[in-house]
């Protein structure tokens, strides 16, 4: 066998395996850094439109962006999509259905940067899963995620662990969950099921599943103006936060584990807080810049690998 060709241990395989490491974490980083503006676009909707509307259009958005490259994969796999209809369905609420609809909700009562900081939870969430399912988390990483959590809980808790959650932050935790919940899953996908042809699935039903409730919400909220400060975040979530960021976090997940991509995701609240002050004057002072080291050194710890 030439060299660096070989299998498992061999130089080659080394190389590929480190490669594929790689490539999952950029993959993570950019859905992780997409989905942060998602937080700031939900937080710029809050007064305009109702919570289950922006999230029913999201996802129309998102199927008309994808539907070009993943409608007729999905087509063609339809009979192992519909073997699999129950993971399919199960992953469509959690991730699309159920979780955008209360990190929408979490928007009208919560500021972006709260909700980026809780949502940072849900990788402690993704590393017991897989711890329960009999992975070994390594001390490395067990270590970079607990550093990145603590930031997190300052960041929360405005410099101290005392928590003080608002209405909004107690939806964005049950999103959380629900988010921790969609990236477990991931890792039990059937190997035959293409990732654009699952996408394209996961969107379309989970879209199915909100039409009851967009429509309860029509009649009882009334609909929208499409206006510019409407439709130009509607279309950012729908297109990058949907189908980008989506997909990029799904491969990643697939080539490292929920657990390595989560922790990756605590970059995720200094995105927010950045953007949020950028974008819509949310405030960051000494506390928030002190957390947001530990959080950065703690994913740099976690994200890396042992020796």
């Amino acid at each position: 066998m030439a060299r660096g060709e070989g299998p498992g241990g061999s130089p080659g395989g080394a190389a590929n395996a480190e490669r594929a490491a790689a490539l999952g974490l950029v993959l993570a980083a950019v859905a992780t850094v997409v989905w942060s503006g998602s937080f700031v676009a939900s937080r710029a909707l809050h007064d305009s439109v109702p919570p289950v509307q922006a999230a029913f259009w999201r996802w129309i958005v998102a199927i008309v962006a994808v539907a070009p490259f993943a409608a007729r994969e999905a087509w063609r796999q339809r009979a192992l999509l519909r073997r699999h209809l129950g993971f399919v369905t199960l992953a469509s609420l959690l991730g699309v259905s159920v979780y955008n609809t209360l990190v929408n909700q979490a928007g009208l009562s919560t500021s972006a940067g709260n909700m980026g900081m809780i949502m940072a939870a849900s990788p402690v969430l993704m590393a017991l899963y897989e711890r329960l399912g009999g992975a070994r988390l390594g001390a490395r990483r067990t270590t970079g995620m607990l550093v990145a959590c603590a930031g997190v809980l300052l960041l929360v808790g405005k410099g101290s662990l005392a928590m003080d959650f608002a209405a909004g932050d107690l939806w964005m935790l049950a999103a959380a969950v629900c988010f921790a919940s969609y990236s477990a899953l991931l890792r039990r996908k059937p190997a035959g099921i293409g990732g654009p042809a699952f996408l394209f699935a996961t969107f379309v039903l989970g879209a199915l599943m909100l039409l009851p409730a967009y429509a309860v919400s029509l009649a009882l909220q009334g609909g929208f103006e499409p206006t510019a400060g409407t439709v130009g975040p509607l279309v950012y979530v729908g297109v990058f936060s949907s189908a980008v960021a989506f997909f990029a976090w799904n491969k990643a997940i697939a080539l490292i584990g929920a657990a390595r991509a989560g922790v990756v995701y605590y970059l995720q609240p200094v995105c927010v807080v950045l953007l949020s002050f950028a974008l819509l004057g949310e405030t960051t002072g000494p506390t928030q810049i002190v957390c947001m080291v530990l959080i950065l050194g703690g994913v740099m710890l976690g994200a890396g690998r042992g020796r």
